[in-house]
């Protein structure tokens, strides 16, 4: 055997108690079709929405057909997975009445992102028109969608654990994930900048404070939910996510590059956070306050930033307009002309 410096490096082991896989060199597969049946059905058996014709929920997993499978390469982990699933949804009306339909899903794959999900709403054959058919292929989908958005966050995190072994010192190499898509993988990531931790600082920062502002064809009720529910956060940053939606509550999102904590909320009025990116220097946090106006239709949000450091300003305003703004209009529907 050759010894640590000699030879083909992908022939040397290292001194480690199990000997597998050192370096994570080898090509190894994990199926994870099983699993994921088990997650969709869990996540799907959630939806649940609710307005002034009624209430609709998916009450049934008729069909998952498709696979699903992680692989890692030299550290890298690769995801695979292709689903066809059908379920039915029941809805019923503020008289009682009740109704039944199908949602469709059939393209779930890592090749389409989830802004081209197409997902189909309809109701059974001799079921009489209703207007629950509209509220759940408007909001209904709405919510479908960001379940299959968390299934994905879950399967790139809850479901990786172990796949990148220790090294010679013990110390696990960081998984780095790779699709077959590089603009997919760009557009998971809120910064394609070092992800390297940020440098301690003993000197002020000079920071500057700018403000945006969008306008979303939805309501203020609707818009202020999806900052603080975590399975819609997953679905808008194609990602896995943490938040805690109450003051006081820490969130961490776009894989561990933005983090803070919800410092006050207003309900459909207003929320302000610590916010920061994690190459910002340690400990520093903006303030970033979201005021949430309705416009009729429409609900504006204007987006006051301050203690933003003065060398990351253009990249924080792109990253709250691409990575918040416009991922919430294409992931929700709420695309509405731009300011």
């Amino acid at each position: 055997m050759a010894k640590w410096g000699e030879g083909d490096p992908r022939w040397i082991v290292e001194e480690r108690a199990d000997a597998t896989n050192v370096n994570n060199w080898h090509w190894t597969e994990r199926d994870a079709t099983n699993w994921s049946t088990d997650k969709l059905k869990e996540l799907l058996l959630g939806v649940h929405v609710e307005g002034e014709d009624g209430v609709c929920k998916v009450t049934e997993v008729d069909k998952l057909e498709g696979e699903a499978s992680i692989n890692n390469r030299k550290g890298k982990l690769i995801f695979f997975y292709e689903w066809n699933i059908k379920a039915t949804w029941t809805g019923t009306s503020k008289t009682g009445i009740k109704y039944k339909g199908n949602v469709e899903v059939p393209n779930l794959s890592d090749e389409n992102d989830m802004d081209d999900l197409d997902i189909s709403v309809s109701l059974c054959k001799d079921e009489p028109d209703t207007p629950l058919l509209g509220f759940m292929r408007k909001e209904g989908v709405k919510v479908v969608r960001a379940a299959l958005g968390s299934y994905i966050g879950h399967l790139k995190t809850e479901f990786t654990q172990g796949m990148i072994l220790p090294t010679a010192n013990g110390l696990s190499k960081q998984p780095q994930e790779e699709s077959q898509s590089k603009a997919k993988v760009d557009k998971t990531r809120v910064d394609s900048g070092s992800s390297t931790p940020a440098p301690s600082t003993g000197v002020k920062i000079p920071t500057c404070k700018f403000s945006l502002k969008e306008t979303f064809l939805t309501s203020p009720e609707e818009l202020y939910r999806i900052f603080l529910n975590q399975e819609m956060v997953q679905a808008f940053t194609h990602g896995a996510a943490v938040v805690d939606g109450d003051k006081g509550g820490k969130f961490r999102l776009m894989e561990g590059n933005v983090s803070g904590e919800f410092q006050d909320l207003i309900p459909e009025e207003k929320i302000v956070m610590k916010w920061r990116f994690k190459t910002w220097p340690c400990e520093h946090y903006a303030t970033i306050t979201l005021n949430f106006s309705d416009r009729g239709g429409e609900t504006e949000i204007r987006a006051e930033c301050k203690g933003v450091p003065v060398s990351e300003e253009e990249r924080t305003k792109q990253g709250w307009q691409r990575y918040y703004f416009e991922a919430i209009k294409q992931t929700f529907g709420y695309g509405a002309r731009l300011y």
